[in-house]
């Protein structure tokens, strides 16, 4: 008799295992791998989460194209990520985050108090840390692509004036604005100009590392790229 009641809580505990295996896969799955690091359905939709957070949407408003883009974000930062050294890779530092999180928690009236800002984040289903860890990755990464391509812009004088000339200046005049000198707004225009130059440098070298990456996935969209699968 004690024997039966032995192999009878044994097999429990195996249907019991297997009832967990099977729940695990339903609620995460792999959805692609990068160079065989593996991106799970909890990843994705974390990252949607927070991206959804972050931009002051509701998470009920993600379209199915948003949901693909928001993956493809996800294989470009492991992408990135492969990229930064192994050592004395600077990071983000504690203040830095908290005021990256200040920024969007002023976009959110309700959080205002502190009970509205932990409704708001349940809401998410992001907790304090997480969104943190989000912070950080993003402004690690940020720090990454303008270390390695801010060094190869160049943004000249005319360039500058052309700026001022074609497009400042004719915004002023539309929105009722006052003119500004060409001096007083040099440093905002070069800056400007910069920055779209490193984003046009980071798409391209985010396409040669996804052509030489093996980046494999059924959730891909089309432009993914790379030796897909």
């Amino acid at each position: 008799m004690a024997k039966r009641i032995s192999i009878l809580v044994c097999i429990g505990a195996l249907l019991t295992l297997a009832s967990w295996s099977g729940s695990a896969e339903v609620i995460d799955r792999i959805v692609a791998t990068v160079n065989g690091h593996i991106i799970l359905l909890s990843d994705w939709e974390d990252s949607l989460r927070y991206e959804a957070f972050s931009g002051g949407r509701p998470l009920d408003r993600i379209t199915a194209e948003e949901r693909k883009t928001a993956l493809d974000r996800l294989i470009d930062q492991e992408l990135l990520r492969e990229q930064q050294p192994a050592t004395d890779s600077p990071q983000a530092s504690a203040e830095e985050v908290a005021q990256r999180v200040a920024e969007i928690r002023k976009q959110y009236a309700e959080a205002g108090t502190e009970l509205g800002w932990r409704a708001l984040l349940d809401k998410y289903r992001l907790s304090e840390e997480t969104l943190k860890h989000h912070v950080a990755v993003e402004l690690d990464l940020m720090r990454l692509v303008d270390a390695r391509l801010r060094p190869s812009v160049s943004v000249d004088s005319k360039s500058i004036e052309s700026y001022y000339n074609q497009e400042l200046l004719p915004q002023l005049r539309q929105s009722g604005g006052q003119s500004v000198p060409l001096a007083e707004v040099t440093g905002r225009i070069k800056e400007l100009l910069t920055q779209k130059k490193i984003s046009q440098l980071l798409a391209a070298w985010l396409h040669n590392l996804r052509a030489g990456s093996e980046i494999r996935g059924e959730a891909l969209t089309p432009a993914s790229g790379g030796r897909s699968q």
